[in-house]
Order: structure tokens, then C-alpha cells, then sequence
């Protein structure tokens, strides 16, 4: 037979035979695509199974829980049980508190559902009473919402002045970070205006809380002023002017005769808050860093860490900031581990195969579909919106020795084309013509395998989702790979001449052993199956 290339007689390897540079441009567009979407693709630990879950939180201050349930709890209920895509409900109504959590069903999605909860929500402000302070809020509750990185700012300084940092230079460097949804800050004491009434004063003058309360409205804004207490209620304050003073606020005219240092004591203390922030029993400010739904945690974990170094040589001296907590850190030590893995096992594959085929030509062509399979399946992991975590890694460990079985096939075939005397552009198209259903039949009963794991009910098919339509995707590839690739690096590399040369020379050692463990085994049938059996 001829050396030369075979022309195109209808078949598919022959296409990639006789233009090997279009087979090989296959290949590279799906190397390139998972390599490309190595950057884009969501990395997380586990995969997103949770379920999307709302909490509408309303503070109604002085009222007792049955009042709170039957003017606010009940009111909302009614409001958002027309909510799509709700599960289940249940709330909870304490002294000046109603809280509402909602389930939603399987397959919502939680930002539409929010923004209709919200809308809902302010459409029942009008039923609600007027004295409720502040609009009910809705939160989602879901991984996404989860911090992946905390943080710690500690050292010789007051609480008041590790606030003002916090909230100040550190806040605004990591809120730049590309991927971070929110910084939220635990355990920080900002300093407020405290407003306590001299009640006999008060009565004596004629005048009720609500007369100091409303002189002080004028200062309310989104910066805390403080609270305003008595025997009977507190009210919370705001201030819109940051040059607000002790003075400025006692100075407040409440009627033509009476201002509040009148009637009140003013004072400027930190903050009462029920969290507080310890780090090896020291106070501290915490700073719980939130990542966008599409946000990679690892390139946020690595941006954080230069703002982080960045940030310590602008603190003062004697003040530390620090991760105490990082995501990335585990997954990096998961993805490091799992390469290590795929690394070993494809070392393990190459060699069994040498061991079989016994030719380090027809070795190169299944150890080549490994990386372009693998790799190719990143690609599919991004266009599928699935995420790089520990049960996907855990897939692509398992395909590293499913992925050569096609490319195995194709290659042993052309082999024995070669040893019947064809030539090798000829041995590599007709061998690949002639399993190419085998090759497609394989992937699909492999597919038709796994696939059925990703519909499993509950957390479980979510967690498996991934796993079974990977494991599909490394197989799928693994066929297109055999049957464009392979043909074209067997005609150039020819595996079959090592093959019949080691045809022509007596066997060694192992190709006798081989031979000799082969021949007794057809000749005692019954001990093999018996040996099966008791295995089994």
C-alpha cells in the first residue's frame, strides 16, 4: 500500500486523514475554549445546592408580639403568599420584631423573586402602621450570601478609632475589588448622640415625648444620631450633618420657650451593639467580605491579599489588618490536590497502555486525548453555567482513565490494519471507519450512565447534577477526539510499524510471560471462571 495520504472515499476519518490540519484546528479550538474558560469559570468548594430562601424583617418598636402578628405579620402573609415560585412559609413575631421566612421551590430564581417580594412588600406599606420607623426589608438568603473571606482590624487603638477605619480607608479599598458583592462589618462602634428626657421636666412644661422627638426629625438622615429614651420607649435618631455637636443638638428649639438641653441630657457615647468582634481574646472590628453571584473566589482571595499588604502600610502603628478566614484557601488546596490526582492517574493510564499495546507511538496518541478531553470539558463546565468545585474535580479524576478507552479502540484497530499490510494514511482511515459506531455506541451507553445520576430529588441531585453530565462531557469529547485526532497522528506517526517490527523480532521476556499467561488461561477455562467467581 501507499505511504501517501488517502484521498476522501466517503468516510469520516478519511476527511481528517487526507486534511489532517482540519482535524488538528478541531482539536486546538477545544483546547483553547477550556483553557479560555479556566479564567471565566465559577469556582467554589461545593456545588450551589441550596435552596433560595427570602427573610422579610420588620421592627415595630413598643409593640407586643400580638400586636406585631395581627397588624404586621399577618398583613404581609396574606401580601406575599400570591409570591411565584413560593414553597412554604413561616414567621415569627416577638416584642417590636416580625420576621417572615419563604422557601422557595426548586429551579426559582432568587433575584426575580426578591425584586417581586419587594415590590409586593411596598405596595402593603399603606396597611401597615404609621408609627413603623423603618420599611420592611427582604434579604436572600442563599451560598451566595455566605462570606467567603473574613477579615480583622485590631491594634492599640480605641474601638471608635478602628471603626472609623474600617468604615472609612478599608472599606473603600476593598470595596473596588472586582467579583465583591458587599463588605459587611461585625462588631464596630460607631460613636451616637444619646438623648436622655428629664421626664418631670417634660411633664412640667406641658410637653409629651413626641414633642422632643419631632424637633429632633429635622436631623434624621442615613447617619446614626442616637436614641431617645425614657421610662416607657426608645426612639432612634438619625443626623444628616456630619459638624453636629452636643451643643448643636441641645440647642434644638422644641416649642418658642423650651429647647431640648431644657428638657433633656445630651451625650456623645459609642454605640450600644449586641455583636462584638474578638480575635485571641483581643476586641476587634470584623469585616465579612460577600462575592457576587458570577464572582471567582480565588482571583477575589488573591486581590483581597494585595489589598490587604497594600492597606498595612497605610494603617497607623500599632494596627493590624488580617484574614482570618479565606474561602480560597481551600479551594486552591482542593484544586492542588485533585491535580496532583489527575497528574497520577494519567501517569497510571500511560503506563497500563504501554504495558498492553507495547508501543511508545501508539502510547502517544491516548495519552494526548487525556489533556484535550479534560481540558475541552472546562468549556462545557462554563457554557453549562456549572461551577469548578470538589464534585465536579472529583468527575474529571474519573474520566482521566475513561477518556482513552475511544482513542485506545482506535488505535488498536489501525494497528491490525497495519499488520494486514495497508499502508499507513490507509490503516488509519479504514481502521477508524470500521469502529466508528463502536466508538459512538460506547459514548453514548457511558452517557446514557451518568446523565441519569444528575436527576436524582433533593440536595443529592444537586450535588450529583454536576458530577453525572461532567463525567458526560469527558466521554463526549473523548469520542470526537478519537475519531478526528487520532486518525490523523496515527497516519504521521505510524504505530503500527513498531508493531510489526516487534512482529519480526523474537518476543522478550514480557511479550513470553504475556503470551504464556494468555495460553493458560484459554486452556483452563474452568479455573479462570472459578477465580472470577471467588473474587466476586
Amino acid at each position: 500500500m501507499s505511504d501517501t495520504p488517502a484521498k476522501p472515499r466517503g468516510g469520516l476519518a478519511d476527511l481528517f486523514v487526507s486534511r489532517p490540519i482540519f482535524g488538528i484546528v478541531i482539536n486546538l479550538l477545544i483546547l483553547i475554549a477550556g483553557l479560555a474558560a479556566l479564567v471565566a469559570v465559577d469556582v467554589r468548594e461545593m456545588p450551589d445546592v441550596d435552596q433560595p430562601v427570602l427573610s422579610v424583617r420588620t421592627t415595630y418598636e413598643g409593640a407586643v408580639p400580638a400586636t406585631v402578628d395581627r397588624e404586621v405579620t399577618q398583613v404581609l402573609e396574606d401580601a406575599l403568599s400570591a409570591l411565584e415560585g413560593l414553597s412554604y412559609m413561616e414567621s415569627t413575631s416577638t416584642t417590636g420584631s416580625s420576621r417572615i421566612t419563604i422557601d422557595l421551590s426548586e429551579g426559582t430564581d432568587v433575584d426575580v423573586a426578591a425584586n417581586e417580594a419587594r415590590e409586593i412588600v411596598s405596595s402593603t406599606l399603606r396597611d401597615l402602621p404609621d408609627d413603623i420607623e423603618d420599611d420592611p426589608t427582604v434579604t436572600k438568603s442563599d451560598s451566595n450570601a455566605d462570606a467567603i473571606i473574613r477579615l480583622a482590624l485590631m491594634g492599640d487603638a480605641s474601638l471608635d478609632a478602628l471603626t472609623e477605619l474600617a468604615e472609612g480607608v478599608v472599606y473603600d479599598r476593598l470595596s473596588t475589588i472586582d467579583g465583591i458583592a458587599e463588605v459587611t462589618l461585625r462588631g464596630e462602634q460607631p460613636n451616637e448622640f444619646r438623648v436622655t428626657l428629664d421626664m418631670p421636666a417634660l411633664l412640667s412644661r406641658g410637653m409629651t415625648l413626641f414633642d422632643v422627638s419631632d424637633a429632633l426629625a429635622a436631623l434624621r438622615d442615613d447617619t446614626p444620631l442616637g436614641s431617645l429614651d425614657s421610662d416607657a420607649q426608645t426612639l432612634a435618631l438619625r443626623v444628616g450633618n456630619a459638624n453636629v455637636t452636643v451643643d448643636t443638638v441641645g440647642q434644638i428649639p422644641i416649642d418658642a420657650n423650651t429647647r431640648v438641653s431644657d428638657v433633656a441630657f445630651v451625650r456623645l457615647l459609642p454605640e450600644e451593639d449586641a455583636v462584638l468582634t474578638r480575635v485571641n481574646g483581643q476586641t476587634a472590628v470584623g469585616m465579612d467580605i460577600t462575592r457576587q453571584s458570577v464572582g471567582n473566589t480565588l482571583s477575589i482571595s488573591e486581590d483581597v491579599a494585595v489589598a490587604v499588604a497594600d492597606l498595612q502600610s497605610a494603617l497607623p502603628d500599632g494596627v493590624r489588618l488580617f484574614v482570618t478566614s479565606d474561602d480560597g484557601t481551600f479551594i486552591r488546596g482542593s484544586l492542588t490536590e485533585v491535580m496532583k490526582s489527575i497528574a497520577l492517574a494519567t501517569g497510571i493510564v500511560v503506563v497500563v497502555i504501554f504495558a498492553f499495546l507495547r508501543s511508545p507511538r501508539a502510547v502517544m496518541i491516548p495519552a494526548v486525548t487525556i489533556p484535550v478531553s479534560l481540558v475541552g470539558t472546562v468549556a462545557a463546565i462554563w457554557l453549562t453555567g456549572f461551577s469548578v468545585n470538589t464534585i465536579s474535580l472529583l468527575a474529571l479524576v474519573l474520566a482521566t482513565g475513561m477518556v482513552v478507552d475511544d482513542a485506545i479502540v482506535v488505535i488498536e484497530n489501525i494497528v491490525r490494519k497495519r499488520k494486514q499490510g495497508m499502508g499507513p494514511f490507509a490503516a488509519a482511515a479504514a481502521g477508524t471507519n470500521e469502529v466508528f459506531f463502536a466508538v459512538i455506541s460506547t459514548t453514548a451507553t457511558l452517557a446514557a450512565v451518568f446523565i441519569p445520576i444528575s436527576f436524582l430529588p433533593g440536595q443529592a441531585g444537586g450535588v450529583f447534577s454536576e458530577f453525572g453530565f461532567v463525567l458526560a462531557f469527558a466521554v463526549t469529547l473523548s469520542s470526537i477526539t478519537a475519531l478526528t485526532l487520532a486518525p490523523v497522528l496515527a497516519a504521521f506517526l505510524d504505530p503500527g510499524k513498531s508493531a510489526l517490527e516487534a512482529t519480526a523480532k523474537p518476543q522478550g521476556w514480557a511479550g513470553r510471560m504475556f503470551d504464556t499467561v494468555m495460553d493458560k488461561a484459554i486452556r483452563m477455562p474452568l479455573v479462570v471462571l472459578g477465580a472470577a467467581g471467588a473474587f466476586v
